[in-house]
């Protein structure tokens, strides 16, 4: 018995001999995070806060369970980027950087980062913003609905305070709701605040409890005052919150002479955070409808491809390379397309081409010497097979794990993506046979499961990964 994967691989229609530029101009533009400005955490939020960390550290303090010792302090932290994508998310990247910490102390409109520019803000209240944002992009309420985006400790350090349950799907700064947010002392006995979080997310560690860097804290949400989801991190130097820090050095920083980080990243870091095909246009509703992304990689033959790209730190004067290729690595269009603009986060697309050949097609962007790809099939997956009658797989859709029932032992498994390529090859030795698969590491979507038995025995299974 066998099983066979294959692919049509009929040519339909007209091909093309030579690369050319699709016919269709662009939709698309900036993406503008937080463009009101106001305070993310009022007065009265600020007090509540530095009255909650500084009790916290107070009750472990009393119950001998506080981790920061003056006597022993340890020097301040070097912080990793507090912002991850989640295992499943295949984009390039998925965040921005909307606002650094102003170092003008008046207000209004008196503006000054760490690098002398004016990413930041502050308001007529005489508020100055005291944080890094970072927010999702691309599709950030479909990114919070989905889990995308995880917040992580930048250090190791101490919880010395936690706050869940709160509403996160703010769209404006007219709410008094409090955020969701985690505080962790580090061993020199700065604070850093984590904020925004999305409802629920949170860590299920406690108060006292020890993280690691790199630790998940929770999912970037929209809680407190907020205008979509993103990050606050705020760093001060103890729990007497009289001396900020801004984790970046540079010329105009007037807190601290030293980066705080382990790897300071560029002012602006121009890059592709994703390189996307879709069914038509992705929708961008109004806060906090989750976005319609329209995303797609399975094609008939002859229908139409939506192409998109979504870049960090446009820079107005680069151009952006694109290429559509076909099976067989030939160019059906490859154009320069030139970006006139400064935009922190941007979306570029609407271009179209006939998916007129089975098999696996490209979609390629290349930017600041940075090349991503995208690949999508064309065609349908076709499997003949001679099943196992006695074998089934659950949960189907499944999550993180996918259990085999079978009266037969198991001794190989293979996953397949729709491309037909073979993405986990699983062999047992022992006794019992595979009895299930980890799919923790596996991006969502539609794969094909090869089982093959100890007497020759073949099977496929069809499952989804969510």
């Amino acid at each position: 018995m066998k099983t066979i994967i294959t692919f049509l691989s009929l040519v339909i229609g007209l091909t093309f001999c030579f690369s050319q530029n699709p016919l269709q101009e662009p939709n698309g533009g900036e993406y503008t995070f937080n463009p009101s400005q106001e305070p993310c955490v009022t007065d009265q939020q600020r007090t509540f806060i530095e009255d909650e960390t500084s009790n916290g550290i107070e009750l472990l303090r009393s119950q001998n369970r506080l981790a920061y010792n003056n006597t022993n302090r340890g020097t301040h932290p070097l912080f990793i980027w507090p912002v991850q994508k989640a295992s499943h998310v295949d984009y390039n990247e998925i965040w921005g950087i909307s606002n650094y910490v102003d170092h003008d102390a008046t207000a209004p409109n008196s503006l000054l980062d760490y690098n002398c520019g004016t990413r930041t803000y502050d308001t007529t209240s005489g508020y100055n913003h005291r944080g890094l944002d970072v927010y999702i992009w691309p599709f950030s309420w479909y990114a919070m609905d989905n889990d995308q985006v995880e917040i992580i400790a930048g250090a190791p350090g101490q919880i010395i305070a936690k706050s869940d349950g709160n509403f996160d799907r703010s769209c404006d700064f007219n709410t008094t709701t409090p955020w969701n947010a985690v505080y962790i002392q580090h061993s020199d006995g700065s604070i850093a605040w984590y904020g925004h979080l999305k409802n629920g997310s949170l860590t299920t560690k406690n108060i006292g409890d020890m993280v690691s860097e790199g630790e998940f804290l929770g999912i970037m949400g929209s809680s407190g005052v907020s205008t979509g989801p993103h990050l606050h991190f705020e760093v001060w130097t103890d729990a007497t919150y009289t001396q900020l820090v801004d984790p970046y050095s540079g010329t105009c920083n007037s807190m601290n002479t030293e980066t705080w980080w382990q790897s300071q990243r560029p002012y602006n870091s121009p890059g592709i955070n994703a390189v996307l095909t879709h069914s038509a246009s992705p929708v961008f509703p109004n806060c906090p409808t989750s976005e319609t992304t329209n995303i797609k990689n399975q094609f008939d033959l002859n229908e139409t491809v939506t192409h998109f790209i979504y870049l960090r730190d446009q820079v107005a004067g680069t151009i952006v390379n694109l290429r559509v290729i076909r099976p067989d690595n030939t160019d059906l269009y490859n154009w320069d397309f030139n970006l006139t603009n400064n935009y922190y986060s941007s979306y570029w697309g609407g271009w179209t081409s006939i998916a007129n050949i089975a098999g696996e097609w490209k979609w390629e962007a290349t930017y600041n010497g940075e090349t991503v790809t995208h690949s999508y099939n064309v065609g349908a997956l076709s499997i003949e097979d001679e099943t196992l009658e006695t074998t089934s797989v659950y949960p189907n859709p499944t999550k993180d794990v996918l259990n085999i029932d079978t009266t037969i032992k198991i001794t190989s498994a293979t996953i397949i993506d729709v491309t037909g390529k073979s993405i986990l090859e699983i062999s047992n030795q022992n006794s019992s046979g595979i009895e299930s698969i980890d799919l923790t590491n596996i991006s969502k979507g539609l794969y094909f499961l090869s089982l093959n038995g100890e007497s020759g025995e073949s099977e496929v299974h069809r499952f989804i990964k969510n």
